[in-house]
């Protein structure tokens, strides 16, 4: 009797351990939606523009514009447009009567500009300025807890504060209005944590600073990994006014970097008088970021070097309102470039992008507003604590940025200091600061004072403007090989991610960019990928292949470099492919097998070697593909085995009918195998094909570039079955030679020799003329499926690729990718298709480029620096293409590969001029 009596007894004690082990969470309610497909309707009136003048429903979150209200503007926002436009907003909710007797905030997420609010009439508080930060009211003593309550939030596009537009709205980026981020309520008790800052560092010591409200004494904190196990003891701490400091250290603790994202949460808990009275979950990471003046940038230390991207929130149907699942793509596209980094332009960003930099791995740089002026110091003293409060414990910020671009206010210097508990460096970009060197767009060679050749750490945080079809990919090798090589080069930022192209409602949902305001993506505003996408992925690989050829004695052994910084190749995986090549679509027979990853240590040398099988030189190519530690692919590499003269010779046909000459007063007139072909005979140029089918309308070539087009002095004659007719050298007035052979199988070889004109040229080879209203597409074997340039070249593979026609212009509608027109690398052959038939051009010679006609120019274009350069015709079979530059930058300050071509050789000797060689097979077959 008395044992069951203390069981019963122990029981009621267990079950009153078990009320005070309880302890408030924070409640959330959400009065909009969380991101730009579940908006909540709310009341809306708008003073300007579309749709203004009368009250109708609105999605929240979201920007008006993209609903059809008020005026577009991107940036540069004349004076007389400021101040105008405002859009007034309605809300009827409920809360919980349970909340009263608590704290109960109004937090808005985001707010397009100046936010007044009003909860049942009456004021929330002093307007907010400044749209890019969270901010909220305590509204407890204005809810009616039986009822409905009616929220009014008063949105003015444009600030009040001068010094608010001057960093937010008179930028290079389209502006909008609205409440563009979530709104909620939150509930807590009254004695709650208001803040709790984290610093874990590498070597596992772990210190908090928490805030807290009310009358708490103290604070205990639990960590544990993201499945709920418990690591190490309970830490715990009392209170000092309204605030406490927890220390602990932590033995060998899984660290936080961008190859291996490992995170805890922090289980922190408020106690009053022995009582738990709020519960707060903080995720963080273990690592620790180090500048080391004149040296680097180390995490976790080891010296990292830095391939990111600067990036807006933005998507082309809802402005700056996005999702966490546009954050997860984003980041899971940039990781998929190889990049380890990213910059916030010109602003903070959603916090589930940085939830998602934290989880899947990302450096950031996050920014306070100001693109090239800056927020007054009471403001910005503000919208600094706003920002680092929702921000400073993500493990992915190791830098914090004071503006961009000028936009740089000097007395909130100390803020970013004074609030981080991590103490993260600072960052001005475009600027000499803080031991680093960020201008932005210096040219590849710049060398004077503090860049190149100076002492301070180089990390441009804008470089290679994407304009078009510029920067990006092109020039990137060059940069990329420099970066590397320079001990105090942290790598850089490219400008920028994606296009900022607008779904217009008020022109017919056309995609705006603003002209070439906005076309400065890797990819396109609905995440197009331009061939820069893949240059990118290749050069920052963190696996980097030596540049191999594949010849008859390679015994498979490829000196590689592993260009991790925490990864060990043996955390990877490699595969093989060897292929042989026929038609496009054809499949004549592969054969596939892993490769023993081997142990290399970050940033070491080593030898990846491939167990080839016994017959891999009858192959036509050899694809090597490695994948990170999370089966995900970081390239895949091409190698061609076959040469151009070992597929020429077997596409060439010499057999058939014999050979017919029929000589005219202007032309040879040759016909073999049901081909008719007629030649200049003062010139040598191709005037005309006929088969059964009818004409080919390729004609008028080959003539020469950069180079005189001198053939003269033209003999036929006939060698066994087949005709040459050729042009006789001289050294002064025909140095340039071209020669035909007609085949009795119909087939046509053309071989130029030629010589340059200019030491310093843009590009080299042969045209042809063919209307362009004509091409229907190619199948081509070489490199693609994207155009080249000569300051672009990877990123392709080797194979047989086919392209439909298309128009496109880089960076305009209908982004569509690849583009048709433009270089393309390693030919070997290429059938044209037109609407009749289609004819078939092949080379024995390595290294030759075609040309598809020239593209279109954007609307609104600036070629001045980027000078995107191609020959005369419209089909071109190229030794050397030109370059391109970027927004900034003429192509020869891109680096080496964007320089012309240099023609040293000047003698006009046969032996020493550039040859083009092809056949032509125009049977239609």
């Amino acid at each position: 009797m008395k044992r069951s009596y203390r069981c019963v007894w122990m029981m009621c004690l267990w079950f009153v351990g078990l009320s005070f082990s309880y302890a408030q969470t924070t409640a959330i309610k959400y009065l909009s939606g969380k991101g730009k497909d579940d908006g909540v309707l709310w009341d809306f009136f708008v003073t300007e523009g579309m749709n203004s003048g009368k009250w109708s429903k609105i999605p929240v979150p979201s920007n008006w514009e993209l609903h059809g209200f008020g005026k577009y503007n991107y940036g540069f926002n004349k004076e007389e447009n400021k101040g105008k436009e405002k859009g007034l907003y309605k809300y009827t909710f409920t809360v919980d009567k349970a909340w009263k007797g608590q704290v109960v905030n109004l937090v808005f997420e985001g707010v397009m500009t100046d936010a007044e609010v009003k909860v049942n009439g009456k004021s929330a508080g002093e307007i907010h300025q400044g749209s890019f930060y969270v901010f909220k009211y305590d509204i407890s003593k204005l809810l009616n807890y039986k009822g409905d309550n009616t929220l009014e939030v008063t949105v003015a596009k444009h600030s009040a504060n001068k010094s608010v537009n001057a960093a937010e709205r008179e930028a290079d980026y389209w502006i909008f209005g609205g409440i563009f981020r979530p709104v909620y309520l939150e509930a807590l008790p009254q004695s709650y944590i208001h803040r709790a800052s984290i610093d874990a560092k590498a070597d596992g010591h772990f210190r908090s600073i928490i805030q807290k409200r009310g009358g708490a004494d103290a604070i205990q904190v639990q960590i544990q990994d993201l499945n709920g196990q418990l690591y190490g003891d309970v830490l715990s701490a009392q209170f000092q006014d309204d605030q406490a400091e927890v220390n602990g250290q932590f033995s060998n603790p899984a660290l936080w970097s961008s190859e291996f994202p490992h995170l805890y949460q922090a289980h922190i808990t408020l106690l009053k008088n022995g009582k738990k009275v709020h519960e707060k979950v903080q995720k963080f990471g273990f690592r620790t970021v180090e500048v080391k003046e004149r040296d680097g940038v180390y995490v976790n230390g080891v010296k990292i070097k830095f391939k990111g991207v600067n990036r807006h929130s933005f998507h082309p149907e809802s402005g700056r309102t996005t999702s966490k699942e546009i954050s997860i793509h984003d980041v899971k596209l940039m990781k998929e470039m190889n990049m380890n980094a990213v910059r916030m332009a010109h602003y903070p960003p959603d916090n589930h992008f940085l939830e998602v930099c934290d989880s899947l791995g990302l450096y950031v740089m996050n920014e306070l507003g100001g693109w090239h002026g800056h927020y007054d110091t009471p403001t910005g003293t503000k919208l600094v604590e706003e920002m680092m409060v929702v921000s400073e414990n993500h493990p992915s910020i190791i830098f914090w940025a004071n503006g961009n671009e000028g936009g740089h206010n000097p007395e909130l210097d100390s803020l970013f200091f004074a609030n981080d508990i991590q103490k993260r460096p600072l960052i001005y970009p475009w600027a000499v600061y803080g031991g680093f060197e960020t201008t932005h767009y210096r040219e590849y060679n710049y060398g004077i004072g503090t860049y190149d050749h100076g002492h301070n750490i180089v990390m441009p945080t804008e470089f290679l403007h994407g304009m078009w079809d510029g920067g990006h990919g092109a020039g990137i090798e060059d940069y990329w090989t420099a970066m590397w090589a320079n001990p105090l080069s942290a790598g850089g930022f490219l400008w920028d991610f994606q296009d900022q192209g607008l779904v217009r409602t008020d022109k017919d949902n056309i995609i705006d960019t603003d002209g070439n305001h906005g076309a400065d993506g890797i990819v396109g505003p609905y995440y197009e990928k331009e061939g820069s996408f893949y240059t990118i992925k290749e050069v920052w690989s963190p696996i980097f292949f030596e540049k191999r050829e594949m010849t008859e004695g390679f015994d498979g052994a490829f000196n590689i470099e592993n260009r991790y910084s925490f990864t060990n190749t043996d955390q990877c995986s490699f595969s093989y492919e060897l292929k042989k090549l026929g038609a496009y679509g054809e499949d004549k027979g592969s054969q596939t097998g892993t490769i023993a990853a081997p142990t290399i240590a970050p940033y070491h040398r080593g030898v990846l070697k491939v167990d080839f099988p016994a017959d891999w030189q009858d192959y036509d190519v050899l694809y090597i593909t490695a994948k990170d530690v999370n089966d995900l692919e970081i390239f895949t590499w091409s190698f061609p085995i076959s040469r151009p003269n070992q597929i020429a010779e077997n596409m060439k046909e010499t057999t058939g009918t014999a050979v017919q000459v029929n000589e005219t007063a202007s032309q040879y007139v040759v016909t073999a195998n049901g081909v008719t072909i007629r030649i200049n005979r003062e010139n040598g140029l191709l005037e005309e094909v006929k088969n059964a089918k009818g004409i080919i309308p390729f004609h008028n070539g080959p003539t020469v570039q950069e180079a005189v087009t001198n053939f003269k002095n033209f003999t036929l004659k006939q060698e066994d079955d087949k005709v040459v007719i050729a042009s006789t050298f001289d050294k002064k007035e025909s140095y340039n030679t071209l020669t035909w052979e007609v085949y009795p199988s119909g087939q046509l070889k053309m071989h130029v020799q030629y010589f340059p004109k200019e030491y310093f040229t843009k590009f080299v080879g042969v045209n042809f003329s063919f209307p362009e209203d004509k091409i229907k597409g190619v199948e081509y074997m070489g490199r693609g499926p994207y155009r080249v340039w000569k300051n672009r070249m990877k990123g392709n593979q080797f194979g047989v690729w086919k392209k439909d026609y298309n128009d496109a212009a880089t960076g305009e509608i209908p982004f569509e990718y690849p583009e048709f027109k433009g270089y393309h690398s390693n030919m070997y052959w290429t059938k044209f298709i037109t609407d009749e038939q289609s004819f078939l051009v092949f080379t024995d010679r390595e290294d030759v480029f075609l040309r598809l006609f020239t593209p279109k120019e954007q609307k609104d274009t600036d070629w001045k620096n980027m000078e995107p350069t191609f020959p005369n015709g419209d089909i071109s079979f190229m030794n050397g293409i030109s370059a391109i530059g970027t927004k900034t930058q003429k192509p020869e300050t891109t680096g080496p590969m964007g320089m012309k071509h240099v023609y040293y050789d000047f003698e006009k000797e046969p032996i020493r001029a550039l040859h083009m060689v092809l056949y032509f097979d125009f049977s239609g077959q």
